[in-house]
């Protein structure tokens, strides 16, 4: 039995498989002597044993600068089972992606409120090691996206204006710096418990790059769970303030780069969702920013909240 054999998890008396997400690894949630949840085991194939642990460091780095996450607890590889884990902490509450929609406007705001100052102190975090410039490694991940696309027999709607925006706004890129990233903060990934947020989940495609790229997530997810809290994310990350010009110019770049790469993805491994896929690109598209004759998506110019 995997419980007996991670020493770890001496004393506790039952794993529960978790079936959520795309991830290849194998999620469990553990529990002790009580009815709740104490932590949660992800395993993994021992191949996957270096970038695994590049994972587990990561979100050591990040719960060390005092982000609300998962506690690190132990990384291990049993040889025989030829598995790897990763254990964590349990964060008690409910995705926020259920928990927002039966929330007050307000209180998703507030919430998005936490969750903007938690992802500007991920993004304070600099980069420890000396690696490519952003613009060189996102370069060259659309270049290969694009040529991707040009190949897989789908096609956006008003894709010539798409590629035209990209084409015109790429040399904006430069010196864009390399910080912590999450890379796939949205709610699914975040808990919310008693109407605030408890901590952010899921590290494992956590990297290094523009802090900004971090939202795209906001337009193509968070907005369609709920408007205030995507407004609320982006004012907390920006200190209450409104965000400059710069901020809108970046989201909407990295935004439209998002379709062509979010088109590629889904064939590649869920097939059966291009139709919900497509149906998100063509909102985005057409009706947040009018095939990026607007930097601003309209569901964030007509928001009115304090």
């Amino acid at each position: 039995m995997l419980r007996l054999r991670i020493p770890e998890l001496n004393g506790t008396s039952d794993l529960v498989r978790l079936d959520k997400g795309y991830s290849s690894d194998v999620k469990y949630a553990v529990y002790g002597a009580g009815s709740q949840p104490v932590q949660i085991l992800r395993t993994f194939d021992h191949g996957q044993e270096a970038g695994k642990r590049i994972e587990y460091e990561n979100l050591q780095l990040a719960a060390g600068h005092g982000v609300k996450c998962s506690e690190p607890i132990a990384f291990g590889i049993l040889p025989d089972l030829e598995l790897g884990y990763i254990l964590v902490s349990y964060i008690e509450g409910d995705e926020a992606s259920e928990a927002l929609p039966r929330l007050s406007e307000r209180a998703q705001f507030d919430i998005g409120l936490q969750a903007g100052e938690q992802l500007k102190l991920m993004n304070s975090i600099d980069c420890p090691v000396q690696m490519a410039s952003w613009q060189d490694r996102i370069m060259a991940k659309y270049r290969r996206y694009r040529s991707d696309y040009a190949d897989c027999g789908v096609s956006i709607r008003r894709e010539s204006e798409l590629f035209a925006y990209i084409d015109k706004h790429l040399s904006g890129l430069e010196g864009r710096p390399n910080r912590f990233q999450h890379d796939d903060f949205h709610p699914a990934n975040l808990i919310v418990k008693d109407g605030a947020l408890s901590g952010v989940i899921d590290f494992n495609r956590c990297d290094w790059g523009d802090p900004v790229h971090e939202f795209v997530k906001v337009g193509m997810f968070g907005s369609e769970v709920s408007v205030p809290f995507s407004v609320g994310q982006i004012r907390g990350y920006h200190g209450g303030r409104e965000p400059a010009e710069e901020f809108w110019r970046l989201y909407s770049l990295y935004l439209a780069t998002t379709m062509i790469s979010s088109v590629v993805w889904t064939l590649k491994v869920v097939p059966d969702q291009m139709e919900e896929m497509l149906g998100r690109i063509h909102r985005v598209l057409e009706e947040d920013h009018d095939g990026f004759a607007q930097m601003m998506p309209k569901w964030y110019r007509e928001a009115d909240f304090a």
